[in-house]
């Protein structure tokens, strides 16, 4: 659940706060990552012992055979407690990412469909989907990969420091040359993963407006113009993906670099001193066994800390998509939901005490207004363009909550929704029904589209209720769209009806049956607000209010 303490969200915030949600099984597969670790000494350690007894002992095999199985069995240890950490990390990596979906989701949908509408669908859309399962390289490999380091690499100097503790030493000095350079190229891997996170949801939303306004530019020409549009965008994405790809493998050269020569200056080290060429500390005392062991330890002692600068990539690509998802969850929420006061009248369908709206960017738009609509009125809305028409109806829609003022409609009452440009699916017309009614029979549905005056045209279909219809009612006329918007609200059984210019792009004949179906709503008893300014619209409704200065005026005819 989105509250506004998640306001003050960073992106290293947001993603600690995810990570809590999943401790256990984080800490859980980063135990196993230790304890597979420990099994690889044990391994490392037994293997240059067994050498040793072989070569400098002469020992035979049969006699070291009890120990081949002890190593035996540690593989086998090793490979479960692999599988237990990989198996902990996804589980943990898929919850946190449910859990980071719904919370995103239920933001937009606190935001309300005001703030929707001003934002690009294809860059919401890259966000709730792309930029979330980003962070699934995060918490699957680099957040356990991160405990792990902490711990397995002291384990393995503990034992190298037993063996030799020259070895022991020139380890630890070595080791925070990688800490220090993933630092280093982590910030840079961070902004290039920032603006390719941008780019995408550039690209994401500029695609989606061409293909959606192909029509048109098919037939101004512009088609080719467009085409490079795209071209130009998807080049820039692929210099940011490259930029980026050219940095992380440029990091893992030199991480492996530094490793490799920390684990060549060990064999040096080790060659030098059963050769009898350095008598300095421990080195006159080396044997193969304790030799071989260190150099084998050597680099187990820097894998934890290479396989971290594997995935720190993925941790510059989380901070980048989580600085875009946190932008979303820090945005003051439009719909918090409005006090239901004590019902004053049982006739009463909607009442509005001083309600004031405003917007952060924009300041108080509408207020106050002091309004009762009674159940079963038609009231009609008008007032120039910009002058608040949409926003009341929003208001009473509970798409925004008001600022200030009281908003009451009765409890658990629903509404249904038509505005000159109605929401149809790329689906069938069943489909689009059902959005309205899901458990409605096709029976039900075919009554509806009578009434709402689609029946001729539905007997002219070859498939029905079954064929066909593009998005945003691609197909259809303007006014075959309404009637099929207006089925839907005969199907919903809304006993509020919000209407917000539904006959601003018909005809006089389609604009004066569709007024006609929508008064046999208010004949059953429902309340109709229509936000209008035809004046057949106004002359059909019961009263008749107007925005002055975005205060609302009833006027008296």
């Amino acid at each position: 659940m989105v509250t506004e303490e998640t306001l003050s969200l960073s992106p290293r915030s947001w993603l600690q706060t995810l990570a809590r949600g999943e401790r256990k099984r984080l800490l859980g597969s980063a135990l196993c990552g230790v304890l597979a670790g420990s099994q690889t000494v044990v391994i490392v350690v037994g293997l240059a012992w067994l050498i040793d007894q072989l070569v400098i002992h002469d020992q035979s095999p049969m006699s070291l055979l009890p120990i081949f199985s002890l190593l035996v069995g540690c593989v086998l240890l090793r490979a479960a407690f692999q599988w237990g950490h990989e198996t902990l990390s996804l589980e943990a990596s898929l919850r946190i990412r449910q859990r980071a979906r719904a919370q995103l989701l239920d933001k937009l949908s606190a935001l309300g469909p005001v703030w929707l509408t001003s934002q690009h669908s294809g860059s919401l859309a890259s966000q709730v989907v792309e930029h979330i399962d980003t962070l699934e390289g995060y918490f699957a490999r680099f957040y356990p990969q991160l405990r792990i380091t902490f711990c397995l690499p002291l384990l393995i100097l503990a034992v190298a420091g037993w063996l030799d503790y020259l070895v022991a030493l020139f380890l630890l000095l070595s080791a925070p040359l990688i800490p220090l350079f993933m630092a280093l190229v982590g910030m840079g891997a961070e902004r290039l993963n920032r603006d390719q996170f941008v780019a995408v949801s550039r690209l994401s939303a500029h695609f989606i407006d061409r293909v959606r306004g192909m029509t048109t530019l098919q037939l101004f020409g512009r088609t080719f113009a467009a085409q490079q549009d795209v071209w130009y965008a998807t080049d820039e994405y692929r210099r940011l993906s490259m930029r980026t790809l050219r940095l992380a493998f440029l990091s893992s050269a030199v991480l492996e670099f530094f490793s490799s020569v920390a684990i060549a200056v060990v064999a040096m080290y080790v060659g030098f001193g059963l050769l009898g060429y350095i008598e300095y500390g421990p080195s006159s005392s080396l044997t193969l066994f304790s030799g071989l062991a260190v150099l084998l330890l050597a680099p187990e002692f820097f894998q934890p800390l290479r396989t971290l600068s594997q995935h720190y990539h993925d941790r510059a690509a989380a901070l980048g998509a989580a600085e875009s998802v946190v932008n979303i969850l820090n945005q003051p929420s439009l719909v918090s939901g409005h006090r239901h006061l004590p019902p004053l009248s049982e006739r009463s369908a909607i009442e509005l005490t001083a309600a004031c709206v405003a917007y952060p960017s924009r300041g108080q738009v509408i207020g106050p207004i002091t309004l009762t609509i009674q159940k079963g009125e038609v009231v009609a809305i008008s007032g120039i363009s910009g002058s608040g028409k949409s926003t009341l109806l929003a208001l009473l829609a509970d798409f925004i909550a008001p600022s200030a003022g009281e908003y009451w409609r009765q409890v658990n009452s629903h509404y249904a929704w038509l505005d000159q440009q109605p929401c149809l699916l790329h689906g069938s017309l069943i489909d689009n029904l059902r959005l309205a009614a899901p458990d409605a029979s096709r029976e039900e549905m075919v009554a509806a589209l009578q009434r709402a005056g689609f029946g001729a045209l539905l007997t002219q279909l070859p498939e029905g209720l079954d064929t066909l219809i593009g998005e945003r009612g691609v197909g259809l006329s303007g006014g075959q769209a309404q009637r099929l918007a207006i089925a839907r609200v005969y199907l919903s059984n809304a006993p509020l009806v919000l209407l917000d210019e539904p006959t601003a792009s018909l005809d006089q004949e389609t604009e004066q049956f569709v007024m006609t179906a929508l008064l046999e709503l208010a004949q059953e008893g429902r309340t109709l607000v229509i936000a209008t300014h035809h004046p057949a619209v106004i002359a059909v409704a019961h009263r008749h209010f107007a925005f002055e200065k975005g205060e609302l005026v009833e006027v008296v005819s």
